[in-house]
């Protein structure tokens, strides 16, 4: 069924809301005010409570609407369809409005918490036009052993010998190791992990393809390199292991979260330091190193190769004073060691399901003086936002990073303070 639409206001997932008969409609590819065709997903005579669609036609398009500067990725009408960068038809700006208003929304909706919310865009994003910021990236090979990526709502594999969103560097790498020219086992999962340099030249052999997660060319451990606060840290990771995969996102976020936990520290000479959901190690180690005797970090995460990372990295700059768990959140902090059992700042970087109601009430167990917690879903930190504040957690304050350039998502670094004031 098709139908032409006014388009009302943002909603989630990169998508639009419109009513048909007053049936809500979530539309992909849209822009609020326009006036669009759109096509349904599912048949009209479904006793849905919603249904979705997408743009087939644009009858009155918004200021905010651009070419896709990736047509593969833009809408099925016009050849697209393989998902990864569902804002790929609105301009920069526009993406960055939609973004803050996403977040605001949810905070307010889910939160109970009206805040206007700040966003910024990486450095060097705008002078790349949103393009070439993955530092690592995923394909599917085809039936004829090419890279690939699905059709979305079909099982087709579109061929494709670039990708816009990655970096330079990893292009580089794919063409140097041919990966564009095919020759894999169909169905095979290749994925490229290259770190961004940022002392010159790439290190010899850093970075890896992996074809089923065995490595083909390459290093399976990494090197990436982060400067926080004038100090460069430098950080072993496994090829296969999660790392923030925008280039300049170690940097940003490091550096903010950071700035955040030494302001609440306050010139402190010792603090205890939770560092939850702590991966390889990136807030870990600079927090480590915040206080004038140190800091004394408690960091717990559920990946073991990330854990055995992180322990690499604590032990190549000597700090001691972490203790580096492996394991379920919850679970492990049901039994924190009595020297790390009250800590002064609690920093959390959850999945994108976020941390959930046990671990907040956890952490506000503990009595920590400020939370500083690091979201990739709006909505999760929302809803965790709903738990903290009648805890005695007030949001003290927030900003939104724009480091994934054409998709819905964004992250978010919130400041939670016991009893202080919202800034």
């Amino acid at each position: 069924m098709e139908a032409e639409v006014r388009i009302e206001r943002y909603a989630d997932q990169g998508r639009c809301v419109a009513h048909i008969d007053g049936r809500v409609v979530f539309v992909r590819f849209a822009l609020p005010g326009e006036l669009v065709r759109i096509v349904l997903d599912e048949p009209h005579d479904r006793d849905e409570r919603f249904w979705t669609g997408e743009v087939v036609e644009v009858v009155e398009a918004s200021p905010d609407r651009v070419d896709p500067a990736w047509p593969l990725a833009g809408p099925l009408a016009t050849g697209g369809g393989v998902g990864g960068a569902d804002l790929v038809h609105v301009s920069l700006p526009g993406q960055l409005t939609w973004k803050a208003v996403t977040v605001s929304e949810q905070m307010s909706r889910l939160g109970h918490v009206d805040v206007t919310v700040p966003i910024e865009r990486a450095e060097g994003d705008e002078a790349l036009d949103g393009l070439h910021w993955r530092t690592r990236i995923e394909m599917i090979a085809d039936d004829d052993g090419r890279p690939s990526m699905r059709r979305r709502g079909s099982h087709t594999r579109v061929p494709i010998d670039t990708m816009p969103l990655a970096t330079k560097t990893l292009l580089k790498v794919a063409d140097d190791a041919h990966v564009w020219d095919g020759g894999f086992t169909p169905g095979a999962q290749i994925r490229l992990s290259v770190p961004e340099p940022r002392a010159g030249a790439p290190l010899p052999d850093d970075y890896a393809v992996l074809v089923d997660g065995e490595l083909t060319h390459g290093s399976q451990t990494l090197t990436e390199q982060v400067t926080v606060s004038g100090i460069t840290f430098t950080y072993e990771v496994d090829a296969n292991g999660f790392w923030q995969v925008h280039r300049e996102a170690p940097v940003a976020l490091a550096n903010h979260v950071i700035d955040l936990v030494r302001a609440e520290l306050d010139g402190a000479d010792a603090a205890v330091i939770w560092d939850l959901y702590s991966g390889s190690g990136l807030f870990t180690l600079p927090l480590a190193t915040l206080a004038a005797d140190r800091a004394r970090v408690f960091s717990v995460e559920g990946g073991r190769t990330a854990v055995r990372s992180q322990q690499r990295n604590l032990r190549a700059l000597g700090l001691g004073d972490v203790d580096a768990r492996c394991g379920d959140v919850a679970r492990t902090l049901a039994h924190v060691p009595a020297n790390f059992a009250h800590p002064d700042v609690v920093v959390l970087d959850p999945p994108r399901a976020g941390a959930h109601a046990k671990v907040c009430r956890q952490i506000a167990a503990a009595g920590p003086r400020a939370i500083v917690y690091i979201a990739c879903d709006p909505t999760s930190l929302a809803r965790d936002t709903g738990t903290l504040v009648p805890l005695g957690y007030e949001l003290a304050d927030i900003r939104a990073y724009d480091i994934y350039p054409m998709t819905h998502h964004v992250e978010t670094v919130a400041l939670f303070r016991r009893g202080g004031d919202v800034a």
